[in-house]
């Protein structure tokens, strides 16, 4: 469905039922889709609410940027409007950065933080050829593929590989640019410091992109109480890779807290 948030129009998905509710946000060059088979897995237990970032998938460009304070306040917004009382985001890469912001002004009923293969609150660092790469890896077909053999430890599905071909290129221009010239330099570690509720740090053994030692060194150091767990065999997109694990990652995290009393359900 559409859901008009701030002027832009986002296309919103939402399935299952339970508390607490699981908001997911995606990676740079993801969709709603991305989440899939992670919320098939999970919609038994939880309300599931997967959506396409502004600019990408069937959501409408933003005049306001695609800075990381923009999508945290897009993303705060659109809980507000769905009047979720208590809830868990779930953030991969660029949408793990964006929900440690959203998770660092401590909104009322945010219960929990999940971050998969995060990308780093400090501003990344790589060599000008990395950077050029990046900045083209969404111009055609030819290096989404490559993208893909890069982010993924293993070729997914042909049908998969399309999904995210067509996610990868359904980006608008300015959406596309956003991250690699601007949003993976923004240095928000100074905010989350201010994360105060139970985090989940979920990285790809396999991750060529963000490293399970930097996950340690640069996101579970400088969050409060968090803690690691590692999935096998999976590389970046680990919701592509391995959404089971994912999903038992997610599930297992949400029902120990609730039982130690973090108030998760």
């Amino acid at each position: 469905m559409h859901v008009r948030i701030q002027n832009v129009e986002l296309e919103v998905e939402i399935s299952g039922r339970g508390k607490p509710a699981l908001v997911f946000l995606h990676y740079w060059g993801g969709t709603h889709r991305t989440w899939d088979a992670v919320a098939r897995n999970l919609q038994s237990d939880f309300k599931i609410i997967t959506y396409d970032m502004r600019g990408w998938g069937l959501s409408g460009p933003a005049d306001d940027g695609y800075a990381i304070k923009a999508l945290a306040d897009e993303a705060a917004a659109l809980i507000e409007h769905l009047e979720l009382e208590t809830y868990v985001l779930v953030g991969h890469s660029m949408g793990g950065k964006v929900a440690q912001l959203v998770a660092s002004s401590r909104p009322l009923g945010l219960a929990g933080l999940i971050l998969v293969a995060p990308a780093t609150p400090t501003p990344s660092h790589m060599p000008e050829e990395a950077k050029q790469q990046q900045l083209h890896a969404y111009d055609d077909r030819s290096t989404v593929l490559q993208a893909i053999e890069f982010l993924c430890a293993r070729t997914p599905s042909p049908e998969l590989v399309e999904q995210i071909v067509t996610d990868s290129l359904s980006g608008s221009a300015e959406a596309k640019s956003a991250w690699p010239t601007q949003g993976m330099f923004e240095d928000i570690s100074v905010d989350v410091a201010q994360i105060a509720v139970p985090t989940l740090v979920l990285a790809g053994e396999l991750d060529r992109l963000d490293s399970v030692e930097q996950h340690r060194e640069e996101v579970i150091a400088r969050i409060p109480g968090s803690v690691l767990r590692i999935v096998s065999q999976s590389g970046h997109l680990l919701p592509i890779d391995q959404p089971l694990h994912t999903a038992e990652a997610i599930r297992d995290f949400v029902h120990i807290n609730a039982r130690q009393g973090e108030k998760l359900a």
